[in-house]
């Protein structure tokens, strides 16, 4: 891990606890479930943060941060490359996380190593298209809403099955796994089944595809990471418990 060299301020060494903290709890889930810390990715939610706190973020070692909005991430991911070394900028991976609009694809394709939140057929395809117009495969992970929420975004779990061939189909894409955002629940525990249930049906689509690996599912956020690492995620969101609380609304 690339620390700091020179001697912490008071805003940095919270941050390093911060991170430190999250790694701690990410290895003990993991070692409840039996899988190695290293499976697990943490991305930084960086949603409001400035650009100099991501940058100190990254110097800490956190090499994966995530955004939601395209027209907040750009600047955002701009004073980050001015103020890394080219060494530093090479290891930044920006993912995307939020719904993403059809008029802000293709920035998204440009700026992004990861779009997390493929929503639609319609979104995959739209990106798709534009993935080959810069001969490249995108990585992408495609969302469900686990909870059949009417206000979230994503495949329905019963739909998935039937689009998923049609998805493999889009060249352009590197379909990596799911993603999904559980249900806002009383507890942490009470997330678990949403969890449980992306990856049966990461499961599934692996049973019934069998050219499919879909190695990663993102799943779990500062309130409940530990029990989605217990339940498989291989990629964690982590804004609040890192960055403190958003600036803004």
């Amino acid at each position: 891990m690339d620390l700091i060299s020179s001697p912490l301020t008071a805003s940095e060494a919270g941050l390093a606890a911060r991170i430190a903290g999250v790694r701690s709890a990410i290895s003990a889930a993991a070692a409840r479930a039996r899988r190695e810390p290293t499976d697990v990715k943490l991305v930084g939610v960086t949603k409001t943060v400035p650009a100099a706190v991501v940058y100190a973020a990254a110097q800490l070692g956190l090499t994966r941060f995530g955004e939601n909005r395209v027209q907040e991430a750009l600047p955002k991911i701009a004073e980050v490359a001015n103020l890394a070394t080219p060494d530093e900028r090479s290891r930044i991976k920006w993912h995307f996380i939020g719904h993403l609009q059809a008029n802000k694809a293709r920035l998204a394709v440009e700026k992004f190593a990861t779009i997390e939140s493929v929503d639609s057929l319609r979104l995959a395809q739209t990106l798709d298209r534009l993935a080959r117009e810069y001969s490249q495969r995108l990585p992408v992970l495609l969302e469900v809403n686990i909870g059949e929420e009417a206000s979230k975004y994503g495949f329905r779990p019963a739909e998935l099955p039937d689009v998923y061939p049609e998805l493999l189909g889009l060249a352009g894409l590197q379909i990596r796994g799911l993603m999904t955002v559980a249900p806002q629940v009383s507890t942490p525990e009470e997330a678990r089944p949403y969890f449980r249930r992306l990856r049966e049906l990461r499961d599934r689509l692996r049973c019934e595809n069998p050219v499919a690996d879909l190695p990663e599912l993102s799943m779990g956020m500062s309130g409940d990471y530990p029990i989605a690492i217990e339940e498989g995620a291989t990629l964690v969101r982590v804004g609040r418990a890192i960055f403190g609380e958003r600036l803004t609304a």
